[in-house]
């Protein structure tokens, strides 16, 4: 038996009431794949490396990590991968918080690329690269600029709250001309 107006169940309307995973806006799609993906890869990345040194063993302007996959990585490459996972996973909770923490990882990642393109073996000399890095960073310094510019969501929902009369005030509201005219 149903309680819920229309007919459907009392766990249907209470679903639809708040965004689940099917709510999601793109951006906080973004934030959650993405930021799990660096999570678990900065993880395991130190399986591959978990050195911290900053410079190789035969020459001293040129930093060493090892390879992970096809992407190189030392104990500070990894660190960032976690931080930054774990920066968008924090970010993914409401749609404007996943748009704004998309375009800050581009901005960084796009900031982190074009470094790694004039450098082309280290980021600050922390950060081992190698061309697969640059290509990763620009790929994803380009989709989370995508995803944060053209994820509209929340002008949609603010929209509907405002027609809904969410923001409308209640008679009991007084203006200030009103509270003056009482004195």
């Amino acid at each position: 038996m149903s309680t819920a107006p229309g007919g459907a169940s009392p766990a249907a309307s209470v679903r639809a009431g708040r965004p689940g995973w099917r709510g999601r806006s793109t951006a906080q799609w973004y934030c959650l794949v993405v930021g799990a993906t660096l999570l678990l890869v900065g993880i395991l990345g130190f399986l591959a490396e978990a050195k911290f040194d900053t410079s190789g063993g035969g020459d001293p302007g040129q930093l060493d990590g090892e390879d992970f996959l096809i992407f190189e990585v030392n104990g500070w490459h990894n660190v960032v991968h976690i931080l930054s996972g774990a920066f968008l996973l924090l970010m993914s909770s409401r749609h404007g918080r996943a748009r704004t923490g998309a375009l800050a990882f581009a901005a960084i990642y796009g900031l982190v690329a074009v470094i790694g393109l004039i450098d082309g073996h280290d980021v600050l000399g922390i950060i081992p690269i190698d061309p697969a890095d640059n290509v990763l960073h620009v790929l994803l310094a380009g989709t989370g600029l995508a995803v944060g510019l053209l994820s509209d969501r929340d002008r949609d929902h603010e929209r509907h709250e405002a027609r809904s009369g969410r923001f409308e005030r209640h008679e009991s509201t007084t203006t200030p001309r009103q509270r003056e005219r009482a004195l």
